[in-house]
């Protein structure tokens, strides 16, 4: 209870819940992978913090956590089902990391675009569980008593989550590093260098594109150096010589965005690991595109 303020005035309420909003936000956004769907979930919230009593709420920040965690879980698990028929890829809404760095969180872990992707194969708890733990910091017992579980289960259940992360996903790079070798490989997807883009790929490559069903956007994904190199010295000369170019930071890392006709077309962001880049991933879906393009500062 906040000393000196009425227990129950909105103005207070509307104060606990803007302080807590960010948190909220990077919660659900990193459960769901979608920042539409965070919002959503934070718009329930309010409504929910509005209905409540809230004099019986000593804390306030805990208690809005709470709400929009589970909701974020209810959503994940109707989300998979409506994913099963999305057509083509599924990648994850990008997000501009510019204003905020950790998206509300202590650390940035489970921001990362190739992260979330990864997260999507677990299921809404587990990867709920993951998150309050490795991005926002919260002790076993706190998530425990989130996801309504025992301690040792929560412990289990990230245990579980990091084992998944650690199978699928090798030594990372620095931010530095990631850079340089995107600008090696955006020059020579540009200019249809098979060579070098050989060099840059992974054996195991995996290049996804995610345009919600548009025209042009592989309806699968492209797997193996072979394949991914051949795939974009095909595409090179329909793609980039129309295509304006400007670097951006999409969940925490450099991306490029492709521009044709002042209209952007596609995201590029890239996994990149010490043995080269492991994933592509191409956002074109304009539902996902737009809200990015338009959180973008000049």
């Amino acid at each position: 209870m906040h000393a000196g303020a009425h227990p129950d005035t909105l103005d207070q309420a509307t104060k606990d819940f803007l302080s807590a909003r960010p948190r909220l936000f990077g919660i659900a956004y990193r459960v769901l992978g979608s920042a539409a769907e965070a919002e959503d979930v934070v718009q329930e919230t309010w409504l929910r913090w509005q209905n409540t009593d809230r004099t019986k709420v000593l804390e306030p920040a805990a208690f809005l956590t709470t709400v929009a965690t589970r909701l974020a879980i209810n959503l994940a698990q109707s989300a998979r089902v409506r994913r099963e028929s999305y057509v083509g890829p599924w990648l994850p809404e990008p997000v501009d990391t510019t204003e905020d760095p950790q998206l509300g969180a202590e650390r940035a872990e489970a921001l990362e675009m190739a992260v979330l992707l990864l997260l999507e194969k677990l299921n809404p708890v587990e990867r709920t569980a993951y998150v309050l733990r490795e991005a926002f910091d919260y002790p076993y017992g706190r998530v425990s008593e989130i996801l309504e579980t025992s301690e040792a289960n929560a412990r289990q259940l990230v245990s579980r989550a990091r084992r998944h992360l650690a199978a699928e996903r090798r030594e990372r790079v620095t931010p530095a590093a990631h850079r340089r070798l995107l600008e090696v490989f955006l020059s020579a997807a540009r200019t249809g260098d098979l060579s070098v883009l050989e060099d840059v790929l992974t054996a195991d490559v995996v290049s996804y594109s995610d345009g919600g069903g548009i025209r042009g956007a592989s309806k699968i994904p492209v797997i193996g150096r072979s394949h991914v190199s051949r795939y974009l010295v095909a595409f090179a000369p329909r793609f980039w010589p129309q295509a304006d170019v400007r670097w951006v930071e999409a969940n925490g890392l450099p991306a490029v965005l492709v521009s044709s006709g002042g209209q952007a077309v596609a995201l590029l962001s890239v996994d990149i690991s010490t043995e080269g880049i492991d994933r592509l991933m191409w956002v074109m879906n304009p539902a996902k595109l737009a809200p990015y393009v338009a959180s973008l500062h000049d």
